[in-house]
Formats: C-alpha cells, structure tokens, sequence
C-alpha cells in the first residue's frame, strides 16, 4: 500500500535532505559572554580551554596505607619497616626517609620524595612502630604520578563543546573558575488556533486545551535557550504577520504549532511567504509531514503542525539537530540501535515513519521492542508510555513480529530501559 498523504505533485524532501538544507541555512550564534563555572553547566563553550597546571599536581597515593622505598623489598621474603611519620592528605609529611624507613599516608596525600610504593593497609601488620609486608609485596604500586590524568598545556575542553557535570569537575580540577561561552539563542514560540482554550477556562463543545505550549515549553528546557512563550494566536492572517515579524526583530528562531497544513484556516506557509522566505514546506516523516522552515530576516523560523505527537517528533528530529548549530555545536545524529519487534506494526510505502515503542531487554541481552499503542500523532497518551522510537523507512510497508528494526531512544523524555 501506498501512503496516500506522500502523494504530492513533486516528491517530498526526506528528512536526511531537510536537515541538510537547514544546515546550510543556519549559522551558529557569534556574541559571546563570560559565566562563572558554577554557571556553566549545559552551555556551549565558545573558546577551547588548556590546563595551566598539571593534574594531579603532586604524587600521592591511591590508596590508605604506607609509603615506602621499593628499594627496600626482599624477593620472596616478608619485610619490617619502621614507620617515622604521617601523611595526610593536605598535610604531607616534613621529613626525609632513610632505607628501612616508611610513613603511614592516606588517599590522596602527598608521597615523600624518597618513596615510590604504596602498600594497602589491609596487607600490612602493625606491632608499634614496626610495619610488615608480606612476601608477595609488589614496588611502585598505587602511586598516582604528576600529571597522569592532566599535564600541563594539555586541552581540556574543546571549543563548541556542551559544558557537562564531568565538564565541571574536570575544569574545577586544572583550576578554572569561569569560561567563555555562546551567548544563549532567543526562541519565540506560539500555538495558533481558534479552538485553543486556556487551561484556567472550562471546555466548550468544539474547543480543545492548548498542550502544545506546554510540551515545547519543557522541549525548550536547556541552558543554551532563552525562551518568550507568545501565546496563543487566533487563525487569522494579519494577526499571525504581526505576531511574526515583530518577534523576529530580536529572535533568533520562531517555532509555532499548528496552522502549516493545508486547510481553509492553515495560513502559516501563507505568511510566512508574504513576510520572509519559505525554504521548505512537507517533508517525507510521519508523523509531522506538513512542516514549514524559513526565515525572516535573520531570524529562522519553524512551523510545526499542530497534532502534539507530531510536534514532539519534529522537534526532536528536525528542530532540535537546527538549534545545536544555532548553539554553535554540529548537528548530531541520533543513535540507533537495532531490536527485535515483538508486535505487528502497519505502515504504508512512502514516508520514514517514527512509531512510538516500548524498549525492554531480556536476561539474554536481547533488545525488544513493542509498539506503545495507538500510532494517531493525537494520541499523547502513547507517546508518554514510549521509552523509543521505531524508525521505519521509506520503502517499509510493516513489520511482523520476530523481524528486526531500528530504534532510537527518546532522549529528554523518558530514561529508562524495561528488563524482563
């Protein structure tokens, strides 16, 4: 079977040729700011970063137990060493040790010039003063070397880099305290429609309340986006003009929901023609087909339909990858995996397909996967049962159950994977 909706007078862009255009279309935001470190998480570095020290900056020990000279080891025989003093971590110890000689030291302290090994505490027997090793002690063990994780002059961080919580630790370890980044991108959004209700106001026959606001709101969570939430505007033409070119003056990218279908009251592409440019228009996915890009000015601009399902699935696949760039990242691609389907699942030949899916693993490590429910793009409740996506390309017409498929995971949404 045919997909009917593929059906066009010219063939529909694939997404992988919609993401190619976008990415000649889109340039990365050029103004810069300085943020402490602690402010750093999640933005995009703007510069790359190089230790100016080396890390660790002494040698210290790995473990909790005694520092000694490996000189002073016996092949094949217990040794007895007189310990002469501590090194705690922060307090390394002052003195010289001569052969015959150890010091009791704690992870992370210090290690006196002198010694090379650590032994564990556990293996060493303790009468005062005197310290045994059994036989099988091994030299030049759990000893952390200058400069064995970081040496000095070393890159750190590359430029264009999403700063992450190891990022953190890792710059907190060479000793930075603030780093250049992206500036954040300005995102305006809006719902169109007149059947939009605000939650705070009872349902009318013919009215549905505005979710998609709502889900882009938390799609929109990151700390490299400033966001404006516009609103809702009504289905009409010079409404939606003024929304748009008064948002584009100080906007960076425009994402509206609903209104870029073909319907009577579908004036999106309309508009955004009168005031800019239209790049493209319907693309070959489902769902999401009727999704416009553009620009005004300098400011791009998306608009998605208006089925939520298919806003989460644009976004994702389409919006997502272009504000990465916007970020001053390169686009990604999703990873995807390969898993055993466990359902039937129907699709028509014509349009790479993002089925909602339940990811689970057996006690064999096998990946499995099931559809999540109803596949309509109005059916949230599917989608919030989703942990990933089943991928399914142009050319598949279904899948029965035992054939393999490519999945990807629904990042930012759900986490989990389900065992069985």
């Amino acid at each position: 079977m045919i997909d009917a909706c593929a059906q066009e007078k010219k063939p529909l862009s694939s997404i992988t040729e919609a993401l190619a255009r976008i990415a000649t279309a889109i340039e990365s935001v050029t103004e810069t700011e300085r943020v402490s470190l602690k402010n750093a998480l999640g933005r995009v570095l703007a510069e790359p970063l190089y230790s100016v020290i080396n890390s660790p900056f002494d040698r210290n020990s790995a473990m909790d137990g005694y520092a000694f000279s490996s000189t002073d080891l016996i092949p094949e025989q217990e040794v007895t060493l007189t310990q002469i003093g501590y090194s705690w971590a922060g307090q390394p110890f002052q003195g010289k040790l001569q052969a015959g000689q150890c010091v009791r030291i704690f992870t992370g302290a210090v290690l006196p010039a002198e010694a090379d090994s650590v032994v564990m505490q556990e293996q060493a027997q303790i009468n005062e003063s005197l310290i045994s090793f059994p036989a099988q002690t091994k030299g030049k063990q759990h000893i952390r070397e200058i400069g064995e994780d970081i040496k000095q002059g070393d890159l750190v961080c590359a430029a264009y880099k999403k700063i992450t919580a190891i990022d953190l630790g890792l710059l907190a370890s060479t000793g930075i305290d603030s780093v250049v980044v992206k500036r954040k991108v300005k995102i305006a959004f809006f719902s169109t429609g007149n059947e939009l209700t605000a939650l705070d106001q009872a349902l009318e026959s013919g009215k549905i309340y505005d979710s998609n606001r709502y889900l882009l709101s938390g799609l929109l969570t990151d700390p490299c986006y400033q966001i404006t939430d516009l609103g809702v505007i009504a289905d009409d033409p010079q409404q939606l003009e003024d929304c748009i070119v008064a948002a584009a003056k100080n906007h960076d990218l425009i994402i509206s929901t609903g209104g870029a279908s073909v319907g009577d009251a579908d004036f999106i592409k309309e508009v955004l023609a009168r005031c800019g440019k239209v790049d493209f228009w319907k693309i070959a996915i489902k769902p999401g087909k009727p999704l416009a890009f553009g620009k005004i000015n300098d400011c791009h601009f998306f608009g998605l339909p208006g089925n939520p399902v298919a806003v989460i699935v644009t976004f994702q696949h389409i919006v997502a990858p272009a504000l990465e760039q916007l970020s001053g990242m390169s686009m990604s691609q999703p990873l995807q995996l390969l898993a055993k389907c466990t359902t039937t699942l129907k699709k028509s030949i014509g349009r790479q397909e993002y089925q909602r899916g339940i990811l689970s693993q057996n006690d064999n490590g096998e990946l499995l996967v099931a559809s999540s429910g109803q596949q309509g793009s109005n059916i949230l409740s599917a989608a919030g049962a989703a942990n990933c996506y089943i991928v399914l390309p142009i050319e598949c017409d279904g899948i029965q159950p035992g054939e393999t498929v490519r999945i990807e995971l629904i990042n930012n949404i759900v986490s989990s994977i389900i065992s069985h």
